[in-house]
Protein backbone atom coordinates (compact mmCIF):
# COMPACT_ATOMS: atom_id res chain seq x y z
CA UNK A 1 0.00 0.00 0.00
CA UNK A 2 1.63 3.66 -0.47
CA UNK A 3 0.11 6.06 1.64
CA UNK A 4 1.12 9.96 0.04
CA UNK A 5 1.64 12.26 2.71
CA UNK A 6 1.78 16.06 3.09
CA UNK A 7 4.39 17.18 4.96
CA UNK A 8 3.74 20.87 6.89
CA UNK A 9 6.37 21.93 8.81
CA UNK A 10 8.01 24.79 11.34
CA UNK A 11 11.92 24.69 11.39
CA UNK A 12 12.17 20.88 11.81
CA UNK A 13 8.90 20.39 13.47
CA UNK A 14 6.67 18.58 11.17
CA UNK A 15 3.51 17.55 10.96
CA UNK A 16 2.54 15.10 8.23
CA UNK A 17 -0.85 14.40 6.90
CA UNK A 18 -1.61 11.09 4.95
CA UNK A 19 -3.60 12.27 1.93
CA UNK A 20 -5.70 9.26 0.73
CA UNK A 21 -6.37 8.27 4.66
CA UNK A 22 -8.55 11.50 5.74
CA UNK A 23 -7.82 12.80 9.39
CA UNK A 24 -4.75 10.17 9.90
CA UNK A 25 -1.77 12.24 11.06
CA UNK A 26 1.55 12.23 12.55
CA UNK A 27 3.89 14.80 14.86
CA UNK A 28 7.25 14.38 15.02
CA UNK A 29 10.53 16.81 16.10
CA UNK A 30 11.73 16.31 12.63
CA UNK A 31 10.40 14.79 9.15
CA UNK A 32 12.07 11.40 9.88
CA UNK A 33 10.46 11.34 12.97
CA UNK A 34 7.08 11.94 11.89
CA UNK A 35 7.48 9.74 8.60
CA UNK A 36 8.54 7.02 11.13
CA UNK A 37 5.21 6.94 13.24
CA UNK A 38 3.34 7.30 10.28
CA UNK A 39 3.28 3.25 9.54
CA UNK A 40 1.37 2.92 13.00
CA UNK A 41 -0.79 5.24 12.37
CA UNK A 42 -1.99 3.86 9.46
CA UNK A 43 -2.53 0.77 10.54
CA UNK A 44 -4.77 1.98 13.55
CA UNK A 45 -6.61 4.06 11.05
CA UNK A 46 -7.43 0.49 8.69
CA UNK A 47 -8.04 -1.16 12.10
CA UNK A 48 -10.78 1.73 13.40
CA UNK A 49 -12.37 1.65 9.82
CA UNK A 50 -12.39 -2.16 9.84
CA UNK A 51 -9.92 -2.58 6.07
CA UNK A 52 -7.26 -5.11 5.69
CA UNK A 53 -3.98 -4.38 6.76
CA UNK A 54 -1.74 -4.59 4.16
CA UNK A 55 1.95 -6.71 4.16
CA UNK A 56 3.49 -3.36 2.85
CA UNK A 57 3.14 0.26 3.91
CA UNK A 58 4.98 2.31 1.59
CA UNK A 59 5.37 6.10 3.18
CA UNK A 60 6.37 9.30 0.38
CA UNK A 61 6.10 12.86 0.93
CA UNK A 62 4.39 14.35 -2.06
CA UNK A 63 3.44 17.41 -1.06
CA UNK A 64 4.84 19.88 1.53
CA UNK A 65 4.57 23.42 3.20
CA UNK A 66 6.43 25.72 5.19
CA UNK A 67 4.83 27.44 7.58
CA UNK A 68 4.63 29.77 10.23
CA UNK A 69 2.40 28.10 12.69
CA UNK A 70 3.02 26.34 16.04
CA UNK A 71 3.36 22.90 13.83
CA UNK A 72 4.40 21.49 17.31
CA UNK A 73 0.80 22.04 19.24
CA UNK A 74 -1.66 20.84 15.94
CA UNK A 75 -1.61 24.41 14.44
CA UNK A 76 -2.33 24.28 10.94
CA UNK A 77 -3.44 26.11 7.51
CA UNK A 78 -2.54 23.25 4.97
CA UNK A 79 -5.06 22.51 2.16
CA UNK A 80 -4.05 19.74 0.09
CA UNK A 81 -4.19 20.35 -3.83
CA UNK A 82 -6.91 17.49 -3.91
CA UNK A 83 -8.59 19.08 -1.59
CA UNK A 84 -9.35 22.02 -4.25
CA UNK A 85 -11.46 19.51 -7.05
CA UNK A 86 -15.01 19.01 -6.57
CA UNK A 87 -16.90 15.70 -5.21
CA UNK A 88 -18.64 13.04 -6.76
CA UNK A 89 -21.78 11.91 -4.70
CA UNK A 90 -19.97 8.28 -3.96
CA UNK A 91 -17.03 9.85 -2.57
CA UNK A 92 -18.68 12.91 -0.41
CA UNK A 93 -21.03 9.95 0.80
CA UNK A 94 -17.81 8.13 2.19
CA UNK A 95 -16.43 11.04 3.51
CA UNK A 96 -19.40 12.04 5.38
CA UNK A 97 -19.59 7.89 7.19
CA UNK A 98 -15.87 8.50 8.36
CA UNK A 99 -16.71 12.32 9.20
CA UNK A 100 -20.17 10.59 11.23
CA UNK A 101 -18.17 8.00 12.69
CA UNK A 102 -15.50 9.85 13.91
CA UNK A 103 -18.39 11.77 15.72
CA UNK A 104 -19.74 8.97 17.41
CA UNK A 105 -16.44 6.95 18.11
CA UNK A 106 -15.69 9.90 20.16
CA UNK A 107 -18.93 10.04 21.93
CA UNK A 108 -18.46 6.34 22.82
CA UNK A 109 -15.02 7.21 24.31
CA UNK A 110 -16.30 9.89 25.97
CA UNK A 111 -19.28 8.01 27.41
CA UNK A 112 -16.66 5.55 28.69
CA UNK A 113 -14.69 7.69 31.21
CA UNK A 114 -15.68 6.75 34.52
CA UNK A 115 -15.01 10.49 36.03
CA UNK A 116 -15.39 13.31 33.19
CA UNK A 117 -13.93 15.53 35.96
CA UNK A 118 -11.24 13.55 36.95
CA UNK A 119 -7.25 13.63 35.09
CA UNK A 120 -3.69 12.76 36.17
CA UNK A 121 -2.06 14.63 33.41
CA UNK A 122 -0.19 18.37 34.22
CA UNK A 123 -1.53 21.51 32.87
CA UNK A 124 0.50 22.92 29.67
CA UNK A 125 -0.04 26.21 27.23
CA UNK A 126 -0.36 26.24 23.79
CA UNK A 127 -0.97 28.94 20.99
CA UNK A 128 -4.84 28.58 22.00
CA UNK A 129 -4.65 28.60 25.55
CA UNK A 130 -4.19 25.38 28.44
CA UNK A 131 -4.40 22.45 26.79
CA UNK A 132 -7.96 20.09 27.94
CA UNK A 133 -6.75 17.84 31.01
CA UNK A 134 -10.22 16.35 31.82
CA UNK A 135 -12.05 14.10 29.60
CA UNK A 136 -15.24 17.11 30.00
CA UNK A 137 -12.74 19.43 28.66
CA UNK A 138 -11.41 17.80 25.57
CA UNK A 139 -15.15 16.62 24.68
CA UNK A 140 -16.77 20.39 24.99
CA UNK A 141 -12.67 21.91 22.92
CA UNK A 142 -13.37 18.91 20.49
CA UNK A 143 -17.15 19.16 19.52
CA UNK A 144 -17.11 23.55 19.81
CA UNK A 145 -14.89 23.65 16.42
CA UNK A 146 -18.45 22.78 14.96
CA UNK A 147 -19.24 26.39 14.46
CA UNK A 148 -16.04 27.43 13.19
CA UNK A 149 -15.09 24.76 10.85
CA UNK A 150 -18.76 24.87 9.54
CA UNK A 151 -18.50 28.45 9.17
CA UNK A 152 -15.16 28.44 7.12
CA UNK A 153 -16.97 27.04 3.93
CA UNK A 154 -20.66 29.54 4.65
CA UNK A 155 -22.55 26.51 6.21
CA UNK A 156 -24.52 27.39 9.61
CA UNK A 157 -24.32 25.40 12.45
CA UNK A 158 -24.17 25.65 16.01
CA UNK A 159 -22.70 23.48 18.67
CA UNK A 160 -25.48 22.58 20.97
CA UNK A 161 -26.46 18.98 21.58
CA UNK A 162 -23.63 15.85 21.51
CA UNK A 163 -20.74 16.05 19.22
CA UNK A 164 -22.46 13.97 16.55
CA UNK A 165 -25.59 15.78 16.72
CA UNK A 166 -24.12 19.25 15.76
CA UNK A 167 -21.54 17.93 12.93
CA UNK A 168 -25.28 16.11 11.44
CA UNK A 169 -26.55 19.25 11.86
CA UNK A 170 -23.90 20.95 9.93
CA UNK A 171 -24.45 18.10 7.28
CA UNK A 172 -27.96 18.80 6.85
CA UNK A 173 -27.27 22.42 6.03
CA UNK A 174 -24.98 21.96 3.91
CA UNK A 175 -27.08 19.45 1.99
CA UNK A 176 -29.24 22.15 1.18
CA UNK A 177 -27.25 23.58 -1.51
CA UNK A 178 -27.47 22.73 -4.85
CA UNK A 179 -24.01 23.41 -5.54
CA UNK A 180 -22.21 21.41 -2.61
CA UNK A 181 -20.55 18.73 -4.47
CA UNK A 182 -18.65 21.91 -6.44
CA UNK A 183 -16.01 22.09 -3.71
CA UNK A 184 -15.50 25.45 -3.39
CA UNK A 185 -12.15 27.00 -2.19
CA UNK A 186 -13.21 30.20 0.12
CA UNK A 187 -10.82 32.46 1.86
CA UNK A 188 -11.57 32.12 5.26
CA UNK A 189 -10.28 33.47 8.55
CA UNK A 190 -6.78 34.36 8.58
CA UNK A 191 -6.54 34.33 5.00
CA UNK A 192 -6.76 30.45 5.45
CA UNK A 193 -8.01 28.33 2.11
CA UNK A 194 -10.75 26.19 3.29
CA UNK A 195 -12.74 23.81 1.30
CA UNK A 196 -15.70 21.02 1.77
CA UNK A 197 -12.93 18.22 1.49
CA UNK A 198 -10.59 20.34 3.98
CA UNK A 199 -13.54 20.45 6.45
CA UNK A 200 -14.63 17.12 6.38
CA UNK A 201 -10.66 15.92 7.26
CA UNK A 202 -10.28 18.75 9.73
CA UNK A 203 -13.32 17.28 11.80
CA UNK A 204 -11.80 13.86 11.59
CA UNK A 205 -7.89 14.74 12.25
CA UNK A 206 -8.91 17.45 15.32
CA UNK A 207 -11.35 14.12 16.41
CA UNK A 208 -8.16 11.95 16.71
CA UNK A 209 -5.96 14.92 17.85
CA UNK A 210 -8.25 14.92 21.09
CA UNK A 211 -9.42 11.55 21.28
CA UNK A 212 -5.93 10.10 21.52
CA UNK A 213 -5.27 12.56 23.82
CA UNK A 214 -8.23 11.44 26.10
CA UNK A 215 -7.41 7.63 25.67
CA UNK A 216 -4.17 8.11 26.87
CA UNK A 217 -5.06 10.34 29.34
CA UNK A 218 -7.84 7.50 30.56
CA UNK A 219 -5.24 4.58 30.46
CA UNK A 220 -3.26 6.46 33.48
CA UNK A 221 -6.06 7.76 35.23
CA UNK A 222 -8.64 5.19 35.80
CA UNK A 223 -6.91 1.42 36.12
CA UNK A 224 -8.73 -1.32 33.91
CA UNK A 225 -9.50 1.63 31.51
CA UNK A 226 -10.22 -0.59 28.37
CA UNK A 227 -12.58 1.73 25.48
CA UNK A 228 -10.71 2.13 22.28
CA UNK A 229 -13.21 2.79 19.21
CA UNK A 230 -10.18 4.40 16.98
CA UNK A 231 -8.26 1.32 17.65
CA UNK A 232 -5.14 3.61 18.85
CA UNK A 233 -1.40 1.46 19.62
CA UNK A 234 -0.66 3.36 22.72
Amino acid sequence: MKVKCFSEHNGDDTLLYAINLPGAYTRGYNSAVALEKMQQEVISYLKWQNMPVPREIAVEIVQEKCSELNIKDADSDAIFEEEKSPLSMDEYAALKRIALKSANDFQKLYSHIPNADISTIPCRETFYGKVPRTAMEMYEHTKNVNTYYWSEIRVVADNDGTISECRMQGFDALEKSAAFLDNTVREGSYGELWSLRKVLRRFVWHDRIHAKAMYKMALKTFEGFNCNPFMFDI
